[in-house]
Order: C-alpha cells, then structure tokens, then sequence
C-alpha cells in the first residue's frame, strides 16, 4: 500500500473503482494547514480525466503494472488490433484507451501498459514523435512570411496538422504525438 507521498506521473491507481493513470500531479505545502497533492487522474477504462487531492499521507491502492512492445496493424469501428513483438500474440484495445491516435500507422511500435495480475491491457503510448508523409497541403499565400504563418496539411494517417507555409505534398514531416504539433520537416 503507497501513500499519496509517492504519487508519479505514469502511476497507475485505483480508486473510485476504476483504475486511473496519474498525468499530473503537485505537492503542495501552504504556510498554514496540512500538506496535500493535487493530481489530475486519467480513468484507463473510459478516458476521463478528473481533478482530485489527496491529503499528506493518505493510503493509496497502487496497481502494479507491466510494460511490452507491440506493434500496431490495424483498427476497427471499436478499437485497435496489436501484435505482441516477442511471442505474435494479438491484443485488442478500445478507442478510448489511446491518446491521439490519430498519428498512428501501421507497422508503429507502441508501448502498451499492461496490469500485472492478469495482464489486461490498461493504455497504450505512442513514442514522443513520429515521421508522417503530408498528403495534403493548403497553398501558401504569397506575402504572409513576415509572421510566423502557418497552414493546414492532412498526414498520411487522416490527421490534421499545422505547418509553415514552406510545407507540400510529398514532404516527410516529424510530427509530436503529445500536442500533434509540426517538429520539422526530414529530407
């Protein structure tokens, strides 16, 4: 059993009966009054997010949790179809489960966090970055260099992405999965 003194970004919990993923999380300690920590807590099972604060020193259930490789093949009206890299066991995840998944295409390796007791699969993360081929690029308009301008372009997996100007179809870029901001484009 952990306390809320050993609350992480990544920690897997449970509570409320469900389980949640820490994304956020501050200690706080005022100058009057018990210290706290507010965390923001992602449900695994249906994507929420919600605000909450645990006292200094409040018992928590902490959900011990595995980590694997798997690649992603393909995905359905419901959810994600991945292979195990190691043993090609498939594993199936819901929508809801994936953070902007949009960015990802077939053949990507996703690290999908796994519970320990059964191995039910809990989320899946996509790296930090990955390449995509722009399929579609609106033109740029002559004379909006002086600002820092940018403009829509549609990536090989449907996703919508904010470019600088110089951008075309054909250009391989490097996209960040965290925000689906543009990082640069690869020659």
């Amino acid at each position: 059993m952990a306390t809320s003194n050993d609350i992480r970004k990544g920690l897997c919990i449970e509570y409320s009966n469900d389980i949640f993923k820490v994304i956020e999380f501050l200690h706080v300690k005022p100058g009057k009054g018990p210290a706290f920590v507010r965390t923001k807590l992602k449900s695994v099972t249906n994507g929420k997010v919600i605000d909450n604060t645990f006292s200094a020193g409040h018992k928590i259930d902490e959900v011990k949790v595995i980590t694997r490789k798997f690649q992603y093949l393909y995905d359905d009206e419901n959810g994600f179809h991945f292979m195990n890299n190691d043993d090609f066991s498939q594993l199936y995840i819901n929508k809801e489960m994936i953070e902007n998944a949009q960015f990802m295409k077939a053949g990507e390796e996703v690290t999908i966090i796994l519970k320990e007791a059964d191995e039910t699969p809990l989320s899946a993360e996509l790296p930090q970055s990955v390449y995509l081929d722009v399929i579609e690029a609106d033109p740029g308009v002559k004379g909006n260099t002086a600002t820092n301008a940018l403009k829509n372009a549609i990536v090989e997996t449907g996703a919508r992405v904010m470019v600088p100007l110089f951008i075309e179809p054909g250009d391989k870029i490097k996209v960040s999965t965290e925000d689906g901001s543009y990082l640069e484009r690869v020659k």
